[in-house]
């Protein structure tokens, strides 16, 4: 082997041997600097707890979180156990259709629970009709079907879940 050889292969293998490591080592920093701008970009617990207990009653504090957090509209707050929580079920199993239908207006999530407090029977019935077993499923606190039909005043749903079968306005989250 050449002398030009020699020195042009030790500068090439010399360069991979550094550059290689060097590229590896950088990369996982890379990745963790990602995520820690994806955890930075999360909304406060806090924040995401006061919002949905605002979301209970208080109409006007609402509008103002959600004018300052948007995406307020989309999270739910953990209460422990399995007992998690939106906005629009508390005030959905408080009956308060104003703050619901404000909500649903801002693109908020309406569930099962949230339709039968708005005596929404056309969309209710057809979804047990469909999944029976959904008659005992538990809302927000364990509170039943039943629990949101009675506090939205559609006697036509709470007779129809007695019908079948449903008695009890909450169900014990293990």
């Amino acid at each position: 082997m050449d002398r030009k050889k020699f020195i042009y292969g030790s500068i090439v293998g010399l360069g991979t041997a550094i550059a290689i490591p060097a590229y590896l080592l950088t990369k996982p920093q890379k990745e963790n600097a990602q995520q820690s701008k994806k955890d930075s970009d999360q909304l406060d617990e806090k924040l995401v707890k006061d919002f949905v207990i605002a979301g209970h009653s208080k109409l006007n504090l609402v509008k103002e979180m959600l004018n300052e957090h948007p995406n307020l509209i989309y999270t739910s707050y953990d209460w422990g156990n399995g007992d998690f929580e939106e906005a629009i079920e508390g005030a959905a199993h408080l009956g308060n259709k104003e703050i619901v239908n404000y909500f649903i207006s801002k693109g908020s999530r309406a569930n099962l629970f949230v339709l039968t407090m708005l005596g929404k029977t056309s969309l209710v019935k057809p979804v047990i009709e469909t999944y029976p077993e959904l008659l005992f499923a538990k809302g927000a606190h364990g509170l039943t079907l039943l629990h949101h039909a009675q506090i939205g005043e559609c006697l036509e749903l709470e007779d129809y879940f007695k019908e079948k079968g449903l008695t009890k306005k909450m169900i014990k989250i293990r």
